[in-house]
Parts: C-alpha cells; structure tokens; sequence
C-alpha cells in the first residue's frame, strides 16, 4: 500500500508568535497537491518545519507510519521529503554540474551517476551547461536546477515552493510538463504557487491557507469551476 504524508495539528511559532495554527494536509505519492493563499498565509513557514528548519511547536509530520517531526534536514531529506525553498536557490559559484553532485551526496555512491542523469533527462536544457556556473543561468534555468537537486535525492515527496516566483509565464509553461512527470513517476507533489489557475490545472487535490490556517480543501477540478469559493474562504478566514 502507498504511503502519504501526513501532517497533523502542525503549529509554528515564529518571532514570538504563532504563524501556523493546527493545519492538517495530506499529500498522495504520484499526485500534485496545490497549497494556495495570499501572502502571509503561513505557507513558507510550513515548508520550513517541513524541511526541518523549522521545528514545530505542536503537531507531527510522516510518511506513512515513519514519524519526522523535529529531525534535521539532513534525516528528514533522506527519509523521503525535499523540498525547494522559494527564490530557485543554487549554488552560485559552484557549476551546475557540482550543484547536482553535491546535492547526491545522501545516495548511494553508485547510484549518484544514475540519479544526474534522471535530472538530466528531465530538463534536458541543464545537460549542456554542467560546465557553467550555476550563477550565470536565466532564473528558469536556475529553478530547473534547484528542483534538480532536490530530485537527484531521490525524494518520495517534493515539496516547491512557489515555482514561478520572478519567472516570465513562457518559462514557466516550460516547467510545468516536468511537474507531470515526476508525479507520472510516482513521487508526490506539493506545489506552493501564487498562480493559482496554474496550480489547479496541474493538482488533483487543492487546499487554501489563510492567517496560518488552512481554511479550504477541496479537490482541484471542483475550485477551477469555482474559483469564488477561494476568495470566500479567504475572506471568512
């Protein structure tokens, strides 16, 4: 049977005050889950308790019945989870072909020369620059990348946070058959996005947070019927 991530109750403190308040989400391997709301909402500091830079105040996260809460990044990327933090960050002065390499360094040595070239194969556009620095791509490119490294991990759920922050539409329009295929792939999706017609096109699950709670979940093809429903949430939150 496939195992979910879960997160249960999930509340985040940050500053000396509560940014995240009891949010339960469930994430399917091989599905896109969208997360939408305004900013603020709360969304990028779930991704940081989900990646363990966070540590939450209450609640759990896991995969299956394999508990994450509290461990460091490290363990939680190699039991599973990565995760690509707003900003499509890479390593700039490193070239792109290091970038993938070091990010493989929780696989197993014979397996990192495979698992570039699954990167490779996804967006083939990165194979002839491996020899580039990394700081010298388009930022479409560097978002390739950076969703490159975390997938040469391997991970069993990727979690992106807003994919097409400062990207042209026709750059991401490039990214998007790649989402498809890595959940045709069997990895699940959680895909944080500021276009939220993009989001549900791509999702087969949707949920809407508003000051640090979630206070929608419905499945996509509902909301892209009814994209009202969004904004009523919102403003009820």
């Amino acid at each position: 049977m496939s195992e979910s991530l879960i997160v249960s109750g999930l509340s985040i403190d940050r500053g000396g005050r509560e940014v995240v308040h009891a949010v339960d989400l469930r994430a399917e391997p091989g599905a896109i889950t969208a997360l939408l709301g305004p900013n603020g909402a709360g969304k990028s500091s779930l991704v940081l308790a989900l990646a363990g830079v966070l540590k939450p105040r209450d609640g759990s996260v896991s995969i299956g019945d394999e508990d994450l809460t509290g461990r460091k990044p490290t363990a939680i990327r190699a039991a599973g989870l990565a995760t690509v933090p707003e900003g499509h960050r890479v390593l700039k002065d490193m070239t792109v072909i290091d970038n993938l390499r070091t990010a493989s360094f929780l696989v197993p040595r014979a397996e990192r020369a495979a698992a570039v070239d699954r990167v490779h194969a996804l967006f083939e556009e990165l194979q002839p620059l491996g020899g580039r620095l990394a700081g010298s791509l388009s930022g479409g490119q560097q978002q390739m990348l950076a969703i490159g490294q975390a997938l040469v991990a391997q991970p069993r759920f990727l979690v992106i946070d807003e994919m097409s922050l400062g990207l042209a539409p026709i750059v991401v329009r490039r990214l998007v058959p790649a989402l498809r295929r890595i959940a045709d792939a069997g990895v699940g999706v959680i895909l944080i996005e500021q276009f939220t017609q993009l989001a549900l096109d791509l999702a087969v699950d949707a949920y809407a947070m508003a000051q640090g709670r979630v206070v929608l979940n419905a499945p996509a093809a509902e909301l892209r019927k009814a994209p009202d429903r969004l904004e009523q949430a919102y403003r009820l939150a």
